[in-house]
């Protein structure tokens, strides 16, 4: 037991002389939301960092659209794939700027746990169905506060869950290394969304206009490697995150032609009916029917409206499993014939 302590004791020690003086130091968290006894062996967003890999939610992300309704193909980016390349690129940009990778990166695995099935798409059915509304980064502070282990939540360090529900554009970490996080995930999504869109032949990179390639670069390395070093070259040694201006709106209009020729596309809204579809009938019946619900979220019923309730299970389902339990409760099943002969 003392040799662990010593070993906490030593990252606490590193911490204190090697990082930024704007760094989240492990020592100095502002605690979790219920009192527990301490790990011996690892500071607190480390815990964090493991409780979240070890989650049914993280689990299910393999199985949840990025952009493509359950692709067929190997390599395409899903949830998950998404959600590693953040952590990765936050662990980069912190490490470069002396903060705190493990608060980073503890960040960066949670940051989707609410996303819908169906990608972003889902994200706007839901918002639209239910009177409660639905933001991806709300729902994500709610599943690990709220949904998982069944109702218990993991009971996260105050750092961790402002970064998750401040990840968006439109937040405002109270961490630097929620900014992190913050910038990463737009860098990710932007050059892994680019890339599908090219393999699934919906672009070319000659589509790209040629201006912002100049700036950012011919390939996902280059692109990833321009946005983390601008943002060394104007955070370092500040208390602040940021890009330079030019590789900002550079990356600003990426995400714009993005959003016109592939997220908003006529093949993807045809998706998107589709997906609108079974999310508003499966919304209507767990509606008028709660009984049918799993028994954990019916045990929820009883703290928190009818409305969040359903949202909470829809937004939870794979793409798959939303399939599957909407053939499960419309589709009809097939009789089993008996040879008359």
């Amino acid at each position: 037991m003392e040799k662990m302590q010593s070993l906490k004791e030593k990252t606490y020690a590193m911490e204190q002389e090697y990082f930024s003086p704007f760094a989240s130091k492990s020592k100095y968290t502002r605690g979790r939301l219920r009192e527990e006894a301490p790990c011996a062996m690892r500071t607190d967003y480390q815990r964090d960092r493991d409780r979240l890999i070890y989650c049914k939610a993280f689990r299910r992300l393999k199985n949840k659209t990025q952009v493509f309704f359950s692709p067929e193909g190997d390599h395409y980016i899903t949830r998950l794939t998404h959600t590693l390349d953040v952590a990765q690129i936050s662990r980069s940009i912190a490490r470069a700027l002396s903060l705190n990778e493990d608060l980073a990166e503890a960040i960066a695995l949670g940051h989707d746990l609410g996303h819908t099935p169906f990608g972003h798409s889902g994200e706007r059915i839901l918002n639209k169905l239910s009177p409660v509304g639905f933001e991806h980064n709300v729902q994500s502070l709610r599943v690990v506060d709220v949904l998982e282990k069944d109702g218990a939540g993991l009971n996260l360090t105050y750092e961790v869950r402002d970064g998750i529900l401040n990840h968006k554009k439109s937040g405002n970490p109270a961490t630097l290394e929620g900014k992190c996080v913050s910038l990463a995930d737009r860098i990710a999504y932007i050059n892994h969304d680019l890339n599908d869109a090219i393999r699934a032949g919906i672009l070319k990179l000659g589509d790209v206009p040629k201006d912002i390639i100049s700036i950012l670069g011919e390939s996902s390395k280059e692109r990833i490697n321009t946005a983390i070093t601008s943002i060394y070259n104007n955070s370092v040694g500040t208390d602040d995150v940021k890009m330079d201006s030019r590789v900002e709106k550079a990356s600003a209009e990426l995400r714009a032609f993005m959003f016109e020729k592939v997220y908003l596309s006529g093949s993807a809204k045809g998706e998107e009916e589709k997906a609108e579809r079974m999310l508003s009938a499966m919304y209507s019946h767990f509606m008028s029917r709660p009984e049918d619900l799993p028994e954990t979220y019916i045990t929820l019923l009883g703290k928190y409206s009818r409305e969040q309730v359903v949202c909470d299970y829809l937004s939870s389902m794979t793409d798959r499993y939303a399939v599957y339990m909407f053939n499960n409760l419309f589709v009809p099943k097939g009789w089993t014939f008996i040879d008359e002969k």
